[in-house]
């Protein structure tokens, strides 16, 4: 029961402050309210037993990126359109029924219950078995995705390399 109350206390907010990224009028404010939603999410996270998930969220998204995004909205600073529905222009003709199919297509999924939860390897007995998420998934990254772990690590290298041989240049 708590955790029902932890759950839709959170989907609240997170609901609130979606709308609030969507309507927000100032680029900071909408940021702002962007990281809210995304620790509602962590919350989530933590409620379905994936620990790592959420600590992964908090760092990366509402850590990282948003600072990312805070920087790029103070440097560019946007000016503000009266009305967004004019800037759209003929690309709104397009999206506005797509939206609208779109969102049609998940109401009939969520209303026939045809959306059954992925089945895989590693249910949540597993993942307990080995340790929780966390162990979980340093094993699968660790053995059955080696060569795309070490590929990536390797393509972070080198745009560290990079960033470094650009940067230096230009000093």
């Amino acid at each position: 029961m708590g955790a029902m109350i932890v759950f839709l206390a959170f989907a609240f907010i997170a609901v609130v402050t979606g709308i609030g990224v969507v309507f927000s009028r100032n680029p900071v404010y909408c940021a702002l309210l962007l990281v809210i939603n995304f620790f509602c999410l962590a919350v989530f996270y933590v409620l379905l037993n994936a620990q790592f998930l959420a600590a992964v969220q908090v760092t990366v998204y509402a850590g990282a990126i948003m600072v990312l995004f805070v920087f790029v909205v103070m440097l560019l600073s946007p000016a503000r359109e009266q009305n967004p529905l004019r800037q759209m222009g003929r690309f709104g003709l397009i999206a506005m029924p797509l939206a609208v199919v779109f969102i049609g297509q998940i109401i009939f999924a969520v209303l026939a219950g045809t959306m059954s939860p992925v089945k895989g390897p590693y249910s949540l007995d597993q993942i307990n078995r080995l340790g929780g998420s966390v162990q979980a998934v340093g094993r699968v990254l660790f053995t059955d995705y080696l060569l795309p772990f070490e590929v990536t690590s390797l393509l972070l290298i080198v745009a560290l390399i990079g960033a470094v041989v650009l940067g230096k240049r230009r000093v």
